[in-house]
């Protein structure tokens, strides 16, 4: 057995991100985020975190393949992201918190349609929200109805 001497790829923009599954399907693979991409990546303040909306496959389950235009309408419309970074005061206060966090990064979480700021980045859209706009945590974003 001989161990691979390739350096791994570094991630450049949240596009690197998404693994092909089909042809036309990208979804989202957490392991290639990797630290060199967060270091680039806005460091969200107190008790804020950086959310990356979930933006599905460009291919519905019928084989119907959608535009751009739809894929980041669901993207802007999602109420589900992965945590990716927790300001230093995310879940500090303990009268506001008596149980501790809500969740962590790497986290997927459920968050309102409204929810956050907005904002453009290579490859895709990130939301900056409050540590207390988080509703739930989930284990897969696929396991939440999306409407196209």
């Amino acid at each position: 057995m001989t161990e691979s001497t390739e350096t791994p790829k570094e991630t450049k923009s949240i596009e690197d991100a998404y693994s092909k599954e089909e042809e036309v399907s990208k979804v989202l693979d957490e392991s290639k985020i990797d630290q060199s991409l967060l270091d680039r990546l806005p460091t969200p303040t107190g008790y804020r975190m950086l959310i990356l909306p979930w933006s599905g496959p460009k291919k519905t389950k019928g084989g119907i393949i959608l535009s751009d235009k739809t894929h980041e309408t669901i993207q802007m419309t999602t109420v589900c992201g992965l945590v990716l970074k927790q300001g230093h005061l995310c879940y500090r206060d303990k009268e506001r918190f008596p149980l501790g966090k809500w969740c962590k990064e790497r986290d997927w979480v459920i968050f309102g349609r409204y929810a956050g700021s907005r904002f453009k980045i290579e490859g895709g859209e990130v939301r900056i929200l409050n540590d207390d706009e988080v509703i739930a945590t989930i284990n897969d974003p696929r396991d939440i109805l999306h409407h196209y």
